[in-house]
């Protein structure tokens, strides 16, 4: 493919990193996906983006509304993490290139960075609209010990693979590959283990614990530890 990096004579610019998904529920890993990636890439801040009709995976089990505040709840005592409605304002499926297009316009003097994780980035060359996608963003592939690329998405790595000034000096269109803690919590084990009455204490942020508790309404949950 092209490559699509256009140089900005070299000036820095901040970089904001963007991390979307279902959030269904947020959980300890996204938050420190998020945290680390910001960490070695010098974020100036993560938008966290719940995705009001996510177009390659099951629907939303949580309501929009309440997926927007449980991530509120969950990164709001991290000044760099921010809660952003955008995919949940406008109509239709959330693709990430419309995304990314509009936090382009409301953020011209950022460089954009979309965070993925592994998975995500193996299942790259079937979103909609991917190849445009490094015209717009830089990405950071967060990946965890014996986590293994596709053989797309290493070709892809290995042609686009930039270093962190890279990012900074132009606006466009490098990948970088981070690894990051193994933390082996998903939100549908969470969902399951909440039908079942079962805690998930210190798999979400203490913060979500009652509002989590009260939408599945079981009456287990006081017998766990959990107040």
């Amino acid at each position: 493919m092209p490559d699509p990096i256009r140089n900005d004579g070299q000036e820095r610019r901040p970089l904001l990193g963007i991390l979307g998904g279902t959030f269904d529920p947020i959980h300890l890993g996204h938050l420190r996906l998020a945290e680390e990636v910001a960490e070695v890439l010098e974020l100036d801040r993560v938008h966290f983006v719940p995705a009001a009709i996510p177009p390659h995976r099951p629907q939303p089990t949580l309501s929009a509304e309440m997926r927007l505040d449980l991530v509120s709840r969950a990164i709001a005592d991290n000044a760099r993490f921010v809660p952003d409605d955008r995919e949940l304002r406008r109509s239709g499926a959330s693709f990430t290139i419309d995304t990314l297009q509009d936090f382009r316009r409301t953020h011209p003097n950022h460089h954009l960075v979309l965070l993925l994780g592994m998975d995500a980035f193996n299942g790259l060359m079937h979103w909609h609209r991917w190849q445009e996608l490094l015209a717009w963003t830089h990405i950071a592939v967060a990946t965890r010990p014996g986590a293994q690329l596709g053989t797309q998405a290493g070709q892809l790595l290995h042609e686009c693979s930039r270093s962190l000034a890279q990012f900074q000096t132009t606006q466009a269109g490098g990948i970088q590959q981070i690894e990051i803690t193994r933390l082996d919590i998903s939100a549908t084990a969470i969902r399951q283990g909440l039908d079942l009455g079962h805690s998930v204490r210190y798999l979400v942020p203490e913060s979500l614990l009652k509002p989590l508790y009260r939408h599945y309404s079981a009456p287990r949950f006081g017998q766990c530890g959990d107040k």
